[in-house]
């Protein structure tokens, strides 16, 4: 199947979201799986896990199984796109969209290949043995991909804004909507990556460059965010929100998620190289302040969706197709990962709460329901666009 002028960068959200999926399955072994020796779940206790014959072993495999899956569905997903996108810089569908408000969805780009980057490291942690005992000389190649992947992201936004201060083309009237705002999504998917070897290599020098380029991308997001939201909200109040672009109202979820783990990772990572003495309720209200404007972003966007029946034309229905529908995926996998933080870093590992207590459990469950819905929608629109 080739699309050509059809394409549109945005259908990299099909690969991004199965990517996500799979990474978030990865957090029940992240947070349920006991790792004393490393700060994430690896193969050795993985196993472990499976053999202990109780509900933690029945959790594992079930996570395992998921992981497989949908890294299976991204990494496809990723190569079908991205032979349809070197069809599409072939046509003068391309060269219209680099002279327009649209060139900035090429920023899915370098947003996709940086969650494979992701998807890659867990399947590697929970799947190839002893791994953990070589990671301090592959944390130098994951940042050299990362590097790469922000370059490209760097280079992408540079070119695009450098063109608007030039030429002062910006379409006010088409900016009824977030979706301008993948640029800081991309840019907050660059800086979590750089924060993982940041918070975990043992190597100063590694942390260091790891912890600055996170710094360097997660400012230059927050600063953008400042911007990119108000003129954003400034055009939705004056024309109201795009019906096919409606999905972007809930963009700020993946970003938050982003940005709120990139500094819990800084956080460790100045901790555990740099001898920094940091508050663990610092840590509670950190994340209480990402999971409240999630919430906040959740709700008025389901309204919005709802009261434009964005629902019943474009998942519902199998009549209309939008590539941006798969940015809804996004948003549901955020959710569900950061409410794991929450739970786990802003209440568990505060004292707050105690792991594995009832109440532990219970609260949860919201946040696997989101999950569970998430899947749903991925499978439905899977179909729909018959990949």
């Amino acid at each position: 199947m080739s699309l050509r002028e059809k394409f549109s960068p945005t259908c990299y959200l099909s690969a991004l979201g199965a990517g996500g999926l799979s990474v978030s399955f990865f957090i029940y072994l992240m947070f349920l799986v006991p790792h004393p020796d490393t700060p994430m779940a690896t193969f050795e206790y993985v196993m472990k896990a499976l053999e202990r014959g109780d509900w933690l072993s029945f959790v594992s495999a079930f996570s395992l199984v998921f992981i497989i899956a949908f890294a299976f569905f991204h990494f496809k997903l990723l190569i079908f796109n991205t032979k349809q996108y070197l069809k599409f810089r072939k046509t003068e569908a391309y060269q219209a969209l680099i002279k327009s408000n649209g060139q900035i969805s090429l920023m899915t780009l370098p947003l996709t290949y940086t969650m494979s980057i992701n998807v890659g490291f867990v399947l590697g942690a929970v799947f190839v043995p002893g791994l953990w005992s070589v990671v301090e000389y592959l944390f130098p190649f994951a940042l050299i991909g990362f590097a790469i992947n922000g370059y490209f992201a760097l280079k992408i936004f540079f070119e695009y804004f450098s063109r608007l201060l030039v030429n002062g083309d910006f379409d006010f009237t088409k900016n009824n909507n977030l979706t301008q705002m993948i640029s800081i999504f991309a840019l907050a998917m660059v800086a979590v990556g750089f924060a993982a070897p940041g918070a975990m290599s043992s190597n100063i020098a590694v942390n260091a460059i790891g912890i600055f380029f996170a710094l360097l991308f997660a400012s230059l997001a927050v600063l953008l965010t400042v911007i990119k939201i108000i003129f954003g909200f400034k055009n939705m109040f004056e024309h109201g929100l795009g019906l096919e672009t409606a999905p972007s109202i809930w963009i700020m979820l993946p970003i938050l998620t982003l940005l709120g783990i990139t500094f819990i990772r800084i956080t460790f990572g100045l901790e555990h190289n740099f001898q920094a003495i940091n508050d663990k309720t610092s840590l509670f209200v950190l994340t209480s302040v990402v999971l409240s404007l999630q919430i906040i972003f959740g709700i008025l966007g389901y309204m919005v969706l709802k009261k434009l029946g964005y629902f019943e034309k474009f998942i519902k229905s199998n009549d209309e197709k939008s590539a941006l529908s798969f940015a809804l995926i996004c948003p549901g996998v955020a959710f569900f990962v950061f409410g794991m933080f929450f739970i786990n870093i802003g209440l568990e590992q505060t004292g707050i709460l105690e792991k594995y207590s009832l109440i532990y459990f219970l609260l949860m469950i919201p946040f696997i329901y989101i999950q569970v819905k998430t899947i749903q929608l991925f499978f439905r629109l899977y179909k729909k666009f018959s990949f």
